[in-house]
């Protein structure tokens, strides 16, 4: 692995229990990194720490529901508990959408997306920040954006302002941890078929959708492992702040 080695490395991944979640603990594991699974599914993420440790990894299950101040909480004392050490890596990828006119959209799916997806990723990072601070460790957040956040599309508001707001608080996040050696990052994909999205993109109006893309299709799982790895590891050493976007050119579509 070389340069992109994560021996020696521990790395904390929400929404775990499935879609990209599931394929970054996996990622991340194959790079030697030991995995802390976290969701709120803990059947699936004993399934999912089952398949990492069969292909000779190490992953560690807890379950964690970022929309709770206690779950966060307790979650990071059962890690410090269980590892004696904190997490130098951080992908902070729960995620959910709820799709409607933002005329017609209720007070409660509104909120429910910002709390997951913006207010939840802060309060993640924010414990997990704290904790290498406290034991002077270098590490690598990795805050899971969308390009939603760059262009509009109906229906999506809530989604989209979380993923905005989740893009510009990544950079204020590593202004201000830069000085601890804390470096944060996102990654901005494209449309990956997930538990989220994979009614729509199977829809005929997805189908409409990669004619207008200019890769005309979808991405791979496999095609966001290089970008992952290099926010990670230390072959991204001097990058901090930065959103990269894997999304096949589908930002470059002409209006």
């Amino acid at each position: 692995m070389g340069l992109f080695s994560l021996e020696g490395r521990t790395a904390l991944i929400t929404g775990a229990s499935s879609g990209l979640g599931r394929h970054f603990a996996g990622v991340l594991s194959e790079a030697g990194a030991h995995v802390v699974l976290a969701a709120r599914r803990m059947d699936r993420l004993e399934e999912v720490a089952a398949d990492i440790e069969k292909r000779g990894g190490k992953a560690f299950p807890v379950e964690m529901d970022v929309t709770s101040v206690d779950s966060v909480t307790g979650t990071f004392e059962e890690i410090a508990g269980a590892l004696g050490r904190p997490c130098d890596i951080l992908v902070n990828n729960s995620g959910m959408s709820r799709e409607d006119w933002f005329t017609s959209m209720s007070e409660e799916d509104w909120s429910a997306v910002i709390d997951t997806n913006l207010t939840g990723v802060w309060r993640v990072a924010k414990h997990a920040a704290n904790a290498m601070m406290a034991a002077n460790v270098k590490g690598s957040i990795i805050n899971i954006s969308s390009i939603t956040a760059l262009r509009p599309a109906h229906t999506i508001a809530a989604y989209a302002a979380s993923k905005a707001g989740v893009d510009h608080m990544t950079r204020i996040m590593a202004l201000e941890m830069a000085r601890y050696g804390v470096r944060v990052n996102a990654i901005a994909p494209g449309y990956f078929k997930t538990e989220i999205n994979d009614g729509f993109l199977d829809s005929e109006e997805g189908k409409k959708m990669i004619k207008r893309m200019t890769m005309r299709r979808f991405g791979e799982y496999d095609e966001l492992n290089g970008t992952l790895l290099l926010l990670a590891s230390e072959a991204g050493s001097y990058m901090t702040g930065t959103t990269i976007v894997v999304d096949g050119g589908h930002t470059l579509s002409p209006l």
